[in-house]
């Protein structure tokens, strides 16, 4: 099964996002916008891992993420991979305390727990928006949606989550876990 953890904001930061970019939405060829239900902020990515490593996994990212306090956090720009002129992926970016260690922490406990396929690419926390097939001028895009900022949000609870892959993408949430209190960690 192919997993995941990831932080997932609460609704109204979420409608803050949708509202900003509804005016851009089905406006520039070929980037696709998934559904707003598979919105969030990944923060290890597993690949392909064997349903019997699953308890060993959840309880080790369980033990990672109540080691970290619950971030504080604000999607405050947007931006895009590789760059905004050859672009494959528009993304909100987010700012507050750093992620880096809880996601690390993450990564780390999956590949004790034996998920082999752990993504090691330097974090670089984001929600992803859109997707295109081949690169893509975004700089008129990113520039329109400058000066954003949304609301602050406490990131409070990490999810593992699978995804089942096809025409529609699907994600299933299988386990989450509490963040320690702000302050703790």
């Amino acid at each position: 099964m192919r997993l995941f953890a990831a932080l997932v904001p609460p609704d109204d930061v979420l409608d803050e996002l949708a509202q900003a970019i509804a005016p851009h939405v089905g406006q520039v060829p070929g980037l696709r916008w998934p559904a707003r239900d598979t919105w969030h902020i990944t923060l290890g990515f597993f690949g392909e891992v064997p349903e019997r490593v699953l308890p060993d996994l959840e309880t080790r990212i369980e033990r990672a993420v109540r080691r970290h306090p619950a971030p504080n956090l604000t999607f405050d720009r947007f931006g895009a991979f590789s760059s905004p002129r050859r672009a494959r992926v528009l993304w909100a970016g987010v700012t507050g305390d750093p992620m880096t260690r809880l996601a690390d922490s993450v990564r780390a406990a999956a590949r004790r727990a034996g998920a082999t396929q752990t993504d090691e690419k330097r974090f670089h926390p984001h929600l992803t928006l859109a997707r295109a097939k081949t690169e893509t001028d975004l700089r008129p895009l990113v520039e329109s949606l400058s000066g954003f900022s949304g609301s602050p949000w406490q990131a409070d609870r990490v999810r593992l989550v699978r995804s089942h892959m096809g025409a529609q993408v699907r994600y299933e949430s299988l386990a989450e876990w509490a963040l320690a209190p702000a302050g703790q960690g």
